[in-house]
């Protein structure tokens, strides 16, 4: 079973993100330097947000394992053995009062970055419609794949609503002799689990860099500051050109609105520090709503 949320545990690697307007030699760092910079923090999030691994849970898998091959040599003796020991191995955690519903075995993180720009996506996705109508399903279909730029945490995780009766179920088969649907029960115990991915948005992460890289260079480098709202603005577009946020929110209209101004604001007088912390508390309360879990 796999299921793909966004969730809070996502909103939590964003706190505390934020680049550096300064490479080494000492001059403002591009856009794409602070997008890249973006990229590579966030993957190092992710992975030290990672579920960690029930080792338990691991052992009892392999315990299960070694009862299958037993039966298969029909060793019986051995294969019931093999079995105790998986449900010895999760008898702590199944004692509990408040035992897990799900152990974790194993996590991976994968990063797909879009490079490239709104209008593209736009210009892409209409091509794709395009093609649909046509019934050219898999032309459209190579169009799309490559539209995703976010960060996946994947967590596999084993069940204990189901693996330890089925591991029960599989020992008193054997006990009747039915080898052959012990067998059964236990390659299905061996094969169902659930798998649940933490989707990380990567352009809402690039504005809020942007947004802060602004923020502080804006009284002494107008030009650079500029320049960051102009490709947070455009992440943001990004954003909803993916799909991961809606044009039609009434926060997303908001913060548009709200980098022009701060822009205009650089451009004129320069007095743009509160509109800049009003920017980020829109873009704090933004992330909160896309971030919060969706099933």
């Amino acid at each position: 079973m796999k299921k793909v949320i966004l969730s809070a545990i996502a909103a939590s690697m964003v706190l505390g993100m934020s680049a550096n307007a300064n490479v080494e030699n000492g001059k403002p760092a591009t856009v794409k330097q602070i997008n890249a910079q973006t990229v590579k923090q966030a993957k190092s999030d992710a992975v030290s947000h990672q579920k960690k691994m029930v080792q338990e849970a691991i052992d009892s898998l392999k315990n299960a394992h070694e009862a299958l091959v037993q039966l298969d040599k029909k060793d019986k003796d051995g294969a019931i053995k093999s079995i105790e020991k998986a449900l010895g191995k999760l008898e702590v955690i199944l004692s509990a009062k408040t035992s897990p519903k799900l152990l974790p075995i194993k996590s991976y993180v994968v990063v797909n970055e879009f490079i490239g720009t709104s209008d593209g996506i736009k210009a892409t996705v209409k091509l794709a419609r395009e093609l649909l109508g046509d019934g050219k399903v898999q032309q459209a279909r190579k169009l799309l794949m490559p539209l995703t730029s976010e960060v996946d945490v994947t967590t596999v995780s084993l069940p204990l609503v189901s693996y330890p009766d089925a591991l029960k179920l599989a020992a008193k088969y054997i006990h009747s002799g039915k080898i052959a649907m012990a067998k059964e029960v236990l390659a299905i115990a061996l094969n169902t689990f659930d798998e649940s991915t933490v989707i990380v948005p990567l352009p809402l992460l690039k504005a809020t860099d942007l947004i802060a890289a602004a923020s502080d260079v804006a009284a002494e480098d107008k030009e650079s500051a500029l320049r960051y709202l102009d490709g947070a603005g455009e992440s943001l577009k990004v954003a909803e050109a993916l799909g991961y946020v809606s044009k039609s929110a009434v926060t997303y209209q908001i913060l548009q609105e709200k980098i022009d101004a701060v822009k205009k604001e650089i451009k004129g007088k320069n007095k743009a520090e509160k509109l800049f912390e009003s920017l980020k508390e829109k873009l704090a309360d933004f992330k909160a709503k896309v971030f919060s879990p969706k099933k």
